[in-house]
């Protein structure tokens, strides 16, 4: 009972904070912002709704087309990821608390401060070990059809949601192709620094249900 409490917890406390990295960056959108996030932010431009609206959509559709070519990499924390993170990015813009954009060198601040949010948030979920996300999935998916690897298969399913997402009017700019660079290594650090945390904690090792 105690590890299924810690290890939502950490998958809730990410999704959450993932949402606010979201938040922010969106603030300081012309400054760049991930591939997925320019493609959810021309839908938005283009249909309206919500920028969280839309995470949610194309969670979903990532979701039932992962689900299709190889369902071993969804699970209920896969459908939980692709419903609650779009969410709580409308519930903190919605709260109207973050900093807006002011032009100057503050807007590189906030950027780096959603970047570096958004990595501890991915730390943070994934160590709960509860499942992947949908674009995570939806990239393993790619990978074992195409045997291409992992690497290359995010590479390939960014590129095309990049062109998609600029092609219909998406915020890309110069941080767009740094967000991976910036972004990967603080996940890995802070997932291994939750992993660690989650095996003191419950007295049991969890690396075996991490796939980072």
């Amino acid at each position: 009972m105690r590890d299924w409490i810690i290890r939502y917890t950490f998958f809730f406390m990410g999704l959450m904070l993932f949402g606010l990295g979201n938040a922010l960056a969106f603030k300081v959108k012309y400054l760049g912002l991930h591939p997925w996030e320019v493609l959810n932010v021309a839908f938005w431009q283009k249909f309206g709704f919500t920028v969280g609206t839309w995470s949610v959509v194309t969670g979903l559709f990532l979701v039932g087309v992962a689900w299709f070519m190889h369902s071993k990499y969804i699970n209920i924390g896969t459908f939980l990821n692709a419903l609650l993170i779009g969410p709580f990015m409308d519930f903190f813009l919605w709260l109207d608390i973050l900093p807006d954009k002011t032009g100057s060198w503050l807007d590189y601040v906030y950027l780096i401060i959603a970047i570096l949010i958004g990595g501890i948030a991915g730390g943070m979920y994934v160590a709960g070990g509860i499942g992947a996300g949908p674009r995570d999935g939806f990239m393993l998916s790619i990978s074992d059809r195409t045997k291409l690897s992992i690497s290359k298969a995010r590479i390939m399913v960014e590129s095309v949601a990049l062109a998609i997402g600029w092609l219909m009017g998406g915020p890309v700019f110069v941080v767009t192709f740094f967000y991976t660079l910036i972004f990967s290594p603080i996940f890995q650090f802070t997932l291994k620094f939750f992993v660690n945390l989650r095996e003191k904690l419950t007295d049991s090792p969890a690396r075996q249900e991490v796939k980072a």
